[in-house]
């Protein structure tokens, strides 16, 4: 591909109109960066930091915010100050696809609602869920059934199902919420770097994440 991946994914308080984003994760060549959404309540992010870096690719960095609008800051300096539009391309799995998804057309909503401009600039991003099916996955669509089928790896993943995250959040359990969401973003990349060796470049669909007015 001649480009890196970075694995994003997101976890929210739910789907209302009131839903907020609780966590917001990357996936590098490094390690990972993630920031956690506190709704401001005291946590020990160093010992959470040191507990999640048993389980990372290479070095975790955790960011604690104390609200929804910090930890967009803090996924814009990610956005546009870790991610080189000529070294990197962005992935998630089912963060957007042709006819839906769900990772950044939640982020938009979340950059609308305060105002702040859309971060991912130049950037090419490709979704795993899509590129996934370029490889015979005895029917599993889901990123964790895709991922057994394929690499199948121990994960430090806590939940059976990822609306588990959002019952954590509310009881400010921040290990089991950050563990999970650290998996998922290894599982993407991981996935993405199989996709590479793989999978013919044309069947990528890279797009610009730059909207046209930017």
């Amino acid at each position: 591909m001649g480009l890196d991946p970075i694995a994003f994914d997101i976890e929210t308080s739910g789907l209302s109109d009131d839903a907020v984003i609780t966590v917001a994760g990357f996936a590098h060549d490094l390690g990972e960066s993630i920031i956690l959404n506190t709704g401001g309540r005291d946590i020990d992010a160093p010992a959470l930091a040191t507990e999640l870096d048993t389980h990372s690719n290479g070095a975790i960095s955790l960011d604690a915010v104390e609200n929804e609008q910090a930890l967009l800051e803090s996924v814009a300096d990610v956005a546009t100050g870790q991610i080189d539009g000529d070294r990197h391309y962005l992935t998630a799995y089912n963060g957007e696809t042709w006819n839906g998804g769900f990772d950044l057309p939640f982020c938009r909503t979340r950059f609308l609602k305060h105002n702040m401009q859309w971060p991912f600039g130049d950037i090419a991003y490709a979704d795993m869920m899509e590129t996934m099916d370029r490889f015979d996955t005895n029917d599993q669509r889901d990123l964790v059934g895709v991922y057994e089928q394929l690499i199948g790896n121990e994960s430090c993943d806590p939940f059976e199902d990822s609306g588990e995250a959002v019952c954590a959040f509310e009881a400010a359990e921040w290990l089991p919420l950050l563990k999970h969401n650290l998996a998922d973003i290894q599982r993407t990349r991981e996935l993405a770097q199989l996709a590479g060796r793989f999978v013919p470049k044309s069947d990528f669909g890279m797009k610009s994440l730059e909207p046209p007015q930017q």
